[in-house]
């Protein structure tokens, strides 16, 4: 098959390196002599074009991506609730109806000639790709996320900055709690894997970690708390998982609309600790935060090998894979197997081991 013209989409949450991949694709493209368009907020640029003024896509040149790489965010808009496979809108009784318009978004990249697209996301994100590509659609997948839980790769871009500011704002963290004898509880996104808690903690200094993958006692926590108090080191520094578990208890969620989404276990974990601990505690959510800002250089080349790698397999003939880091190179896995679970934390990793050893409690 001839590839004339690309699309890229952007779709889920926010992270930093969109920016970058969008400039790597839309030059690795044009090298090959190939137009390049990107799609407007996830897929509802090609979805309801009406709108846009001026359509759902923008042309991509080398002068609408110059000097995109070290920006955050993404150039052309993102949404978490653009599924075409399953649409959600509200009838007359504001009950909330699901409906499969993937035709429409068949129909849209057919109108604009578009050969293969490049989809760049998280899990959901993956997931529609591997159904657009069902469609007959060529189609590559890019692994982003701060959380860090796509399965078959071994980094996804945006974890690495999320990780390097969360560790930044502990440091900080360290320094007003040491100056008033204080617990800072800390809350940090990563749905239902740890790796972020646990990177940015183990490198932040904290003195106790809750993630996901171990249900924690509150007990264990009390009990660092207070060895470091008697010890003369009168505060202390908590990390918290937005989806860490106490045993026997249930994942805490915040209303957004119609919508719940995890946050608060850090505020549960502060009004705990308040009545068990003699010093006062303080909580800090550092929530999209850790979305925002300009990626690492270490997310920044990753994003664009992976754009550059994207380009490149399109042109190999592939489709319905993703590209995965595979160090020290690249490589093509199957979207299939990207989103049959969710990448956790190892409990028996080196990271959950050094953690231990530097007297780290873990809640267990």
């Amino acid at each position: 098959m001839t590839i004339n013209k690309i699309a890229i989409s952007t779709g889920g949450g926010d992270a930093p390196g969109l920016n970058a991949v969008i400039r790597a694709v839309t030059l690795s493209a044009h090298m090959r002599g190939w137009e390049v368009v990107g799609i407007k907020d996830g897929y509802n640029g090609l979805l309801f074009p009406e709108k846009y003024p001026g359509g759902g896509t923008t042309l991509l040149t080398r002068e609408t991506v110059r000097g995109i790489a070290h920006l955050g965010g993404t150039i052309l808009g993102t949404t978490n609730r653009g599924n075409p496979f399953d649409y959600q809108t509200k009838d007359a009784d504001g009950n909330i109806v699901h409906q499969d318009i993937s035709d429409r978004l068949l129909n849209g990249l057919q109108e604009q000639s578009i050969d293969a697209l490049v989809a760049i996301g998280g899990d959901g994100s993956m997931a529609i790709a591997h159904q657009i590509a069902e469609m007959g659609v060529r189609v590559i997948g890019v692994p982003k996320t701060i959380d860090n839980d796509l399965d078959q790769t071994t980094a996804t871009f945006g974890f690495d900055t999320a990780v390097a500011f969360a560790t930044d704002c502990l440091g900080r963290l360290h320094s007003t709690a040491h100056a008033h004898d204080r617990v800072m509880v800390v809350e940090v996104m990563g749905r239902h894997a740890g790796w972020i808690a646990l990177c940015a903690g183990v490198a932040g200094s904290a003195d106790a970690i809750l993630i996901p993958e171990i249900p924690f006692d509150i007990q264990k926590v009390v009990e660092k708390i207070k060895s470091r108090n008697a010890s003369g080191r009168e505060f202390s520094i908590v990390v918290v998982a937005e989806g860490a578990l106490p045993i026997g208890g249930e994942l805490q969620y915040l209303a957004h609309g119609d919508v719940k989404r995890l946050g608060g276990m850090g505020q549960m974990v502060t009004d705990q600790l308040r009545v068990l601990v003699p010093n006062e505690v303080r909580t800090v959510v550092l929530g999209h935060l850790l979305r925002g800002g300009t990626p690492t250089a270490r997310d920044r080349l990753l994003s664009m090998r992976f754009g550059a790698a994207a380009v490149r397999a399109i042109a190999e003939g592939e489709s319905n894979i993703m590209v995965a880091l595979d160090p020290p190179t690249v490589r093509y896995v199957p979207l299939e197997l990207c989103t049959q679970r969710t990448k956790t934390v190892p409990l028996d990793g080196d990271i959950i081991a050094t953690a231990r050893e530097l007297g780290i409690a873990l809640g267990d």
